[in-house]
């Protein structure tokens, strides 16, 4: 067994970040510029393709070989880039990725980044030159009188760039490898392997877009803008109404009233007060309609569309490499608007805009902004000829908590009627469940049970509650501790996880000695050869996650702080991270949530039910009509868990033509 490692320099007029790894493949001038490699130790080499050099014989026939390896940074861009070059989908099995790799252990993506985060020596790190490189190579230049009217720069325009170019990319080959060095005491599970190999596909898959309504849409929301816009100048008189300045200076003349901002929040309160002309509250109301952002997913699905009416490349594997969850690209599937119109109506909504009919649009769903927002998940739709099987797992997060911290009650209403909120409520506040049903006044008590469910679970208080909403329900906040204190009562065995998780993984790095926590095993591992140090939990499913750089603090109540480096979500920048147990439960949670689903894609996939692309908890199949069978997907979905057998799944859905959420 041979291992190849590879990095590519690519050209294409298609903009990578915007559209995608596969339109920008599919682009007519597409091209491989520089392919350098290496086969396991031997030093790197490079063909420069784009001056006529040819792959050497053995090379070309490697990348179909099982008996080499292929490894590269981001694998994805490589794999296809390849199977284009060779005019077939290569072989998914005899691909490695030293960014999964990376992203397994907690480290950052970028190759750049994980270098830094590991250490790498200067000649070992990736050449920061890159990026001015790429931007002259890689992408089309805008033409000028001193460049001669040229829109790509090609090798001959700056030999000297060009060679440098050469040597950056061998050097990416010097990085990955030392990566996957640094990293091979610590490797990708076979099963999670596996499942990348499965997201790679479901990726290339991709899934059809009804491009007819994205167009109208685009198209209706365009006019709409337009005809706001010239209404407030109308109003105004200023230059340019959607200006924060000009609007809150005219705001403050009319009203005689201080603005200090326009955020959304903002204007939504002061609508709720009574303003002193009509011209101020439409004024407030057009801000309120041109500050939604009903066509930004519109826009990206054009960008992002191949030429056969599908987009590619919606899912990153372990994107969220604190759990391992998938993260969203492109569209971003993992935060669609929600859809609230009713589902009769769903084709009445849709037809009107793919016949740009805005008056009949705004006539029978109200705001033109909000519907379009609402209608952005019917943009996706099965192929012709077929259906769209939807299921997801029904409280897959509330079931996993449960089972894990072994809090029985919550384990037989799962097994048995499933309605949490109510059986919440009603340990939480003594009444008989069969009370609590709509048309008694024991029915407002759901409403506790069901925030306390959503927020509470995870170590959260009363800022949790109000954070989900609790307030704006009817909830007094003088309830909010009451409430706090009366989940926590009767979930004693999911609280008592959360301090014994945080002992665990406090002992751990104190001592270094392992320490289970039911199905939980915390681990420190170290490999002192390469200055690596991890906090380790491994997860009933077999795979581990990964806290680098663990170390003990002290917090502001004296106790000890549990303190990590890792991305931060906010800065993206790699640094201390603090955290605790109920955080430490949460990820384990989500993390055992997305292995159940990660099972489940496998077991679709191999009874034949293609998965066009998926978010959190719920999966969409395209399929012929006669396969579409909601029953046996469901079915497939909550098939026993090996690692897990007594973990109750429970799945619902819907057969359909177009996406949309029950």
């Amino acid at each position: 067994m041979y291992h190849l490692s590879i990095d590519l320099e690519t050209y294409s007029s298609v903009p990578l970040d915007k559209a995608g790894l596969y339109k920008y493949v599919q682009s007519p001038d597409f091209q491989i510029l520089l392919f350098a490699y290496s086969v396991d130790d031997t030093p790197e080499e490079i063909v420069d393709l784009a001056q006529g050099e040819l792959l050497p014989d053995w090379l070309y026939k490697a990348l179909g070989d099982p008996a080499f390896i292929k490894h590269a940074h981001n694998a994805p861009f490589e794999w296809y880039c390849l199977s284009k070059f060779c005019g077939q989908l290569l072989p998914v099995d005899q691909w490695r990725d030293t960014m999964l790799q990376a992203l397994y252990c907690g480290l950052p993506a970028s190759l750049a980044n994980a270098g830094k985060a590991l250490g790498l020596p200067p000649d070992k790190q990736k050449m920061t030159v890159g990026r001015s490189l790429i931007r002259y190579f890689c992408i089309p230049c805008a033409p000028t009188k001193a460049n001669g009217g040229r829109t790509r720069n090609l090798p001959k325009h700056d030999p000297d760039k060009w060679e440098l170019f050469k040597t950056y990319c061998k050097g990416d080959v010097v990085t990955e490898k030392e990566i996957s060095r640094r990293l091979s005491n610590f490797p990708v599970p076979a099963d999670i392997q596996k499942q990348w190999q499965t997201d790679l596909l479901i990726n290339a898959r991709g899934v059809a877009v009804d491009m007819g309504m994205v167009e109208g849409a685009l198209d209706i929301a365009a006019n709409n803008n337009a005809n706001l816009m010239q209404e407030a100048v109308g109003i105004t008189g200023l230059e340019n109404p959607n200006s924060v300045k000009q609007l809150a200076d005219w705001l403050e003349r009319e009203t005689g009233e201080s603005v200090t901002d326009l955020r959304k929040d903002t204007v939504k309160q002061m609508l709720k007060s009574q303003m002193p002309s009509e011209d101020a509250e439409r004024m407030l109301q057009i801000r309120q309609e041109l500050g939604k952002t009903s066509t930004k997913k519109y826009n990206a699905i054009e960008t992002a569309i191949c030429a056969d009416g599908r987009v590619r490349g919606l899912l990153q594997f372990y994107g969220a490499n604190r759990t391992g969850r998938w993260a969203g690209r492109l569209v971003q599937v993992q935060n669609l608007p929600r859809t609230y119109i009713e589902l009769a109506q769903l084709p009445l909504a849709r037809d009107a805009v793919r016949n740009r009919q805005s008056d009949k649009l705004r006539v029978l769903f109200g705001s033109i902004p909000d519907t379009l927002s609402q209608l952005i998940r019917t943009s996706f739709m099965a192929s012709p000829g077929n259906k769209l099987v939807d299921a997801d797992f029904s409280s897959i997060e509330a079931r996993v908590i449960s089972w894990l911290a072994g809090e029985h009650w919550r384990l037989d209403v799962f097994k048995t009627h499933g309605k949490i909120y109510e059986a919440s409520a009603s340990q939480m506040f003594g009444v008989p469940i069969e009370k609590i049903k709509k048309g008694n006044p024991e029915y407002a008590l759901r409403q506790r049970g069901k925030v306390a469910e959503l927020a509470l679970g995870y170590q959260g208080s009363t800022g949790a509650l109000i954070t989900m909403g609790a307030l704006t329900m009817g909830i007094p906040e003088e309830d909010l501790p009451d409430i706090v204190s009366r989940w926590r009562e009767a979930n004693k065995r999911i609280v008592d996880l959360w301090y014994r998780v945080e002992g665990a993984a406090v002992s751990v790095i104190q001592n270094g000695m392992t320490a289970g926590v039911n199905n939980l095993l915390f681990a420190r591992e170290y490999d002192a050869e390469n200055n690596l140090d991890f906090l380790t939990i491994f997860l009933p499913s077999g795979r581990k996650l990964y806290y680098a750089q663990p170390e003990l603090g002290v917090n502001q109540w004296g106790k000890p702080s549990i303190s990590y480096y890792g991305v931060n979500q906010t800065t993206k920048q790699w640094c201390a991270l603090e955290t605790y147990g109920g955080k430490l439960v949460e990820n384990i949670v989500q993390a055992i949530a997305r292995d159940c689903l990660a099972v489940a894609i496998e077991h679709l996939e191999a009874a034949g039910f293609p998965v066009v692309f998926h978010i959190h908890d719920e999966v969409v199949i395209d399929c012929p009509p006669e396969q579409a069978s909601l029953d046996e997907v469901t079915r497939l979905m909550t098939l026993p868990i090996p690692w897990a057998p007594d973990l109750p799944l429970n799945a619902d859905g819907w057969v359909g033509d177009f996406f949309r959420k029950d």
